[in-house]
């Protein structure tokens, strides 16, 4: 069985985000960062080199079963990937939040300032008390 790779470290969160080139991600980082800490109420935590994950529950896989972030992003080059939002079944609110685009579990924003942040904190709330 293979050993999953992307664990939570104790990376310093704050530095991760501050050591992003674009100004523009760097700043959106912050801003999901305080968004997600807020709603969650749980610190951010490196998960691996490039995802900041809130919170942890049991998750199985072909890899076994794991500790696994409940909610998280990664700050990548071409759009913010969010995680733990998105699960392959149709959301209305997915409607309402604007431009975006979702693939394996994972919902993709390109520009932070063009999506309803109201609907983002819906949508990571929903997440978070999800069972």
């Amino acid at each position: 069985m293979a050993e999953i790779k992307t664990t939570a470290t104790g990376a310093d969160v704050t530095a991760f985000l501050d050591a992003i080139e674009s100004e523009q991600r760097r700043s959106e980082g912050h801003a999901v960062r305080e968004l997600m800490e807020r709603v969650t109420g749980a610190p951010a935590t490196m998960w691996g080199s490039s995802i900041i994950g809130f919170g942890s529950r049991p998750y199985t896989n072909s890899s076994g079963t794991n500790d696994w972030f409940i909610v998280g992003f990664s700050p990548r080059k071409a759009q913010l990937t969010l995680y733990g939002l998105y699960h392959d079944a149709p959301d209305p609110l997915l409607d309402e939040l604007g431009p975006h685009t979702t693939g394996k579990g994972c919902l993709y924003l390109k520009h932070l300032d063009a999506a309803d942040l109201g609907v983002l904190e819906r949508l990571v709330r929903q997440a978070w008390e999800r069972p």
